[in-house]
């Protein structure tokens, strides 16, 4: 039965050619984007695991000399340099990951990344932070992503010794991977929202003329077939074209690896070599993937399993109920509930939003076909022309048919937009400081409590560079605790656009930066008066150094660099307000463009499982469309009546899972972080109205089949 089954499936005619491709085509890009996916997982990981080691647990055992080591973050033109500092205590200390030899003082190594920067820029802009020269590049061992800032830096023992964070190592790459429970779960989600369309795919493409296989079959039950002879012949035919398909779809990735790890969908594209696949990962696409076609093949057998005759009864199935609805329900009302009892803790909150979400998930897809009901009712009543009246009585009388090609449309647009929701809603929150505010051309540096005093000519310099309007020193306010702000300022330093003193105060209260927390500068903000004479004030410490400059990249980055020569030895360097914002927003834009990728894949993916189950449908419908011609209605009639049996579930579902999700991510935000939602940027809508219209598209090209296999011969009966 195995070589019978070859033979059915290479050699059974066009048809059976025809159904062999298309399976083998949507196997293919099936298994191409769950290879992806697994790769990306690996990726991730792999990034996590050279970021971990760049922050080292302190490592005393063995007889080796430590090395001596300080991590410690700087920022350019928004984008984050890691710099790392070392020094060798022996001739035995461990050598740093990615560099042949440790730094010695007045040496560093930089990544490609950063010798492209100091190479394009001057040298009081970024250059002179890192004063000696130049012995080498950092290997991509120790790098996150080809586009990561990384600088060792080699000091003496006494200098590195002395920064805030230096630990002694005598081993290093072998610090455990930073926690990826939250990075995992934001890539389950994801693959989640791609891996069901890509399900949906490869379960349509092998119900590819189903009708007429389980005729076939059942002929061959009639003539003395036993049900497990045909269930062998049904799964030779689905793994073959499952296998061939799956063997292409590792050829795709592996040929576009190159291209796919270039895509900053983290907020940094990968290495080539980080998209790998493990052993595991192989054999569960290469075994699961065609195990699943052959199985898919055996749920298409189920009515020859009653009998021969069996193909033959086609009934009306029972029409889907409201009660569809309830789990979605009970979703939303457990993110209302949230937001009025949010659990305290993390794990609190993860086991109340993660089932909310999963709940109108599953919702989304019960409801699916009750939805599709309603609409087509509702189509019906309103019909005036027969196409449509046609097309709405079949989608009411089917509507699990209907709504099954598009599913997975409907749950990969659902996540995408929580995603994009909540990622939108973040950013304008708490993104960077806002291109041309006061905030945006700020720089400041927080002194510790035993700073060194800061060098009398910091200020002369500071205020002597191009670009800057203001440099001025905060003093630490002795009553902090029950003064109204944290620093001292004399009423004549307090730069105009910062505000002003309240009237007759010679010293002012102020906040550190000049500027309160989670608020924006203003002119017009009045500091109240400070206990404090204005003769005590130079002998208090200072806390900070605020300097206003007009926002320039090269103002910006002189001030910081000169902030740096003053106070080498700090862990925290100037600070621009957005720096970590814009890192942060940086990577959330990744997890955003991933969110896009995968609306446009899944919605590829779903015109693809329409074309297919068109194509199907005109093939076991052909006789009856052919009847239709033939009593005089035209063959444009017929085409649209299964147009609209295709667009109308597709648009209908996308508009329900889009509203849902942005609904669910508005609930979210209030619930956790008392946002209001911010609807999506222009180009999320633009990007799902393209891919829907690709999506009709791709039905449309189907259509001209229609003319060719509805001839008048096609209604003989014989």
């Amino acid at each position: 039965m195995i070589r019978f089954g070859l033979r059915l499936a290479v050699a059974g005619g066009r048809e059976a050619l025809t159904r062999l491709i298309v399976i083998a085509a949507a196997v293919a890009v099936g298994s191409g984007l769950l290879l992806t996916t697994l790769a990306g997982v690996n990726a991730v990981n792999s990034q996590l695991t050279r970021y971990a080691s760049v922050y080292p647990n302190a490592s005393t055992a063995g007889d080796a000399d430590p090395l001596l080591w300080s991590t410690r973050e700087d920022y350019f033109h928004g984008k984050q340099i890691i710099r790392i500092d070392v020094a060798a205590t022996g001739p035995s200390a461990p050598t740093p990951t990615g560099i042949p030899s440790t730094p010695g003082p007045g040496e560093y190594y930089a990544s490609p990344a950063l010798r492209d920067l100091l190479a394009a820029h001057p040298a009081d802009e970024l250059g002179e932070r890192y004063p000696g020269r130049a012995v080498g590049t950092v290997g991509p061992a120790a790098l996150t992503s080809p586009d990561t800032l990384l600088v060792i830096m080699g000091r003496t023992p006494d200098e590195v010794a002395a920064l805030p964070t230096a630990t002694k190592l005598t081993r290093v790459g072998d610090t455990p991977a930073l926690p990826e429970t939250t990075m995992n779960l934001i890539l389950g989600v994801i693959a989640g929202g791609l891996l069901f369309p890509v399900l949906i795919f490869i379960g349509t493409a092998t119900r590819l003329s189903a009708a007429r296989r389980e005729q076939r079959f059942a002929a061959m039950r009639l003539v003395g077939a036993t049900p497990r002879q045909i269930s062998m012949v049904a799964a030779v035919e689905a793994t073959v074209a499952a296998v061939v398909g799956t063997a292409v779809g590792f050829a795709l990735f592996y040929a576009l690896r190159g291209l796919m790890a270039g895509i900053p969908f983290t907020g940094m594209p990968f290495f080539p070599s980080d998209m790998s696949l493990g052993v595991l990962d192989v054999l569960l696409v290469a075994l699961g993937v065609p195990a699943g076609a052959a199985v898919a093949a055996q749920v298409s057998l189920r009515r020859v399993r009653i009998s021969p005759l069996g193909v033959t009864r086609r009934v009306t199935p029972r029409a889907p109920s409201a009660y569809r609805l309830i789990p979605i329900l009970l979703g939303l009302a457990v993110l209302f509930l949230a937001i009025g009892f949010r659990p305290p803790t993390s794990d609190g909150q993860t086991a109340v939003f993660l089932p909310a979400l999963l709940l109108i998930m599953a919702g989304l897809v019960l409801a699916g076909p009750w939805l599709t009901m309603v609409g087509a009712r509702i189509l019906a009543r309103y019909a005036n022309r027969p196409d449509t009246l046609i097309a709405a009585r079949r989608l009411a009388d089917n509507p699990k048919a209907g709504f099954r090609a598009i599913s997975g449309i409907m749950l990969a647009l659902f996540v995408t937009s929580v995603a994009v929701g909540v990622i939108t809603t973040i950013v304008a929150n708490r993104g960077p400081a806002p291109v041309g505010s006061t905030e945006a051309g700020q720089v400041s540096l927080y002194l510790p409590e035993d700073a060194p005093a800061a060098p009398d000519t910091l200020f002369t310099e500071l205020r002597s560079v191009t670009g800057v309007r203001s440099a001025t020193a905060v003093r630490e306010n002795p009553d902090w605790m029950s003064a109204s702000e944290p620093g001292l300022i004399a009423c004549t330093d307090i730069p105009s656009a910062y505000g002003r003193c309240a009237e007759g105060a010679t010293v002012a209260e102020v906040a550190t930066g000049l500027v309160p927390f989670r608020e924006s500068a203003s002119s017009a903000r009045v500091w109240p008066s400070a206990s404090v004479s204005l003769d005590d004030l130079p002998r208090l410490p200072v806390m900070s150094i605020v300097v206003d400059t007009d926002g320039s990249a090269a103002a910006v980055e002189r001030t910081r660099t000169a902030l740096e020569a003053a106070f080498p030895a700090f862990q925290v360097a100037p600070n621009v307000p957005g720096d970590f914002e814009s890192e942060f927003a940086n990577t959330l834009r990744g997890w955003e463009q991933l969110a896009n990728v995968i609306i446009v894949a899944s919605l590829a993916l779903g015109g693809c499982s329409l074309a297919v189950s068109v194509i199907g449908g005109l093939t076991e419908r052909r006789r009856p469309f052919s009847l239709l011609r033939l009593s005089g209605a035209p063959v444009r009639v017929v085409r649209r009546v299964v147009a609209l049996e295709s667009a109308v579930p597709m648009l209908a579902v996308a508009a329900v899972a889009i509203g849902m999700g942005l609904l669910a991510a508005h609930l979210f935000l209030r619930a956790q972080m008392d946002y209001t939602l911010v609807a999506p940027q222009p180009g999320f809508y633009v990007i799902v109205v393209l891919g829907l219209a690709a999506c009709l598209g791709v039905i449309a090209s189907t259509l001209p089949l229609l003319e060719r296999i509805t001839g008048p011969e096609t209604a003989r009966s014989e």
